[in-house]
């Protein structure tokens, strides 16, 4: 079976992380993003998969390759300039020639996708959207349904007390090719905006389906940490890469080649990269390392994200909700107030 990995978008919202690596790149659990959606598809008999890029595209290329190192048959459609969600689509009606699964490039999900092509089978649609139920409706673009399934409406990140549904659009999709009759060639065209709008307006057999399993948008720093402690805690089935330990302050995933120093403090949720080092003293709570960063004596790492190749030295302290690039070099001592985003200096003196 076929299927489409939307992989082409900047990733503005994971600034700076993503300055140098395409979002479906960015390591979850020590893997690319990406990789767990390769998998999740195979897993589901979709084996036949295209993915359109734009933003460092050849980051996605050069590692996933013609894609039989996963088992799977790996296609790509460049975009010089971005389509759209449904422009993207479009371009790859060659391929897409059959019913079809979209999945996001930023999900990280175990849904059943072979359950959800039985129930767009089932119920004869035309398109399927994956919903799921979620507690702040106002952070989503909302789907509401009549009693059989069939989309009546839409709701963009509607105030808590006017949403008429609390499911989301989970950005995956289940189509019969006869889908592109509705979005024109060659133009920058949107689902959300212009052919799910279109579909309601016609009556046509439109559905959305619960998913019944996690899903999470990885679409901003705070989900980007948020997805790495519930695969710790075991709520998403996905693999991870490197060593786990748990005890009753904290559960840690360690990659292959790491150094941990003497008396080093982990306290909640925390992955440690590939080749990263952690000298003697550090303090990390509920953060994530990437790969061959130096972390030196003292340093306090709390509820943030540091990018690769970074150099924290000696007693730098890194507070809630900050993210530092790749690259960087912090300076002995230095203090990153909360929520400040560091990009990529050779130098990142005191704040």
């Amino acid at each position: 079976m076929k299927a489409m990995v939307m992989a082409a978008g900047v990733g503005s919202r994971l600034m700076p992380l993503t300055e140098e690596i395409p979002k479906p790149m960015i390591p979850m659990a020590n893997r690319p993003l990406m990789e767990n959606i390769v998998d999740l598809l195979k897993k589901h008999n979709f084996d036949q998969i295209i993915a359109n890029l734009h933003y460092h595209a050849d980051g996605i290329s050069q590692y996933f390759g013609d894609g039989s190192r996963f088992g799977v048959n790996l296609f790509y459609s460049r975009e010089d300039e971005l389509m759209g969600t449904a422009g993207g689509v479009k371009k790859c009606a060659w391929f897409l020639d059959d019913t079809f699964v979209i999945v996001s490039g930023d999900a990280l999900t175990d849904a059943d996708l072979g359950r959800l092509m039985q129930e767009h089978k089932k119920k004869g649609a035309l398109a399927t959207i994956a919903l799921k139920r979620v507690a702040e409706v106002e952070n989503f673009g909302i789907v509401i349904t009549d009693s059989d399934g069939l989309i009546t409406s839409f709701q963009e990140k509607p105030r808590a007390d006017q949403a008429l549904s609390n499911y989301a659009n989970t950005g995956i999709y289940i189509f019969e090719p006869e889908i592109f009759n509705y979005i024109p060639a060659r133009e920058f065209y949107d689902f959300g905006k212009q052919v799910f709008p279109q579909l309601v307006k016609l009556q046509a057999p439109f559905y959305g389906a619960d998913i019944g399993s996690y899903w999470c948008d990885v679409g901003n720093i705070d989900t980007y940490r948020q997805s790495h402690a519930d695969i710790l805690q075991g709520l998403v089935d996905v693999p991870v890469q490197g060593k786990k330990s748990v005890n009753p302050k904290h559960i840690v995933l360690v990659g292959e080649g790491c150094k941990i120093g003497d008396e080093v403090e982990f306290q909640g949720s925390v992955v440690i990269g590939p080749r990263t080092e952690i000298q003697n003293g550090a303090v990390i709570s509920d953060a994530v390392v990437w790969n061959d960063t130096v972390v030196k004596n003292g340093t306090i790492l709390d509820n943030c994200v540091v990018g690769a190749h970074c150099c924290l030295e000696k007693s730098v302290a890194v507070n809630r909700g900050a993210v530092i690039a790749s690259g960087c070099t912090l300076e002995s001592h230095s203090v990153i107030p909360p929520q400040q985003r560091v990009d990529r200096y050779p130098h990142c003196t005191n704040y």
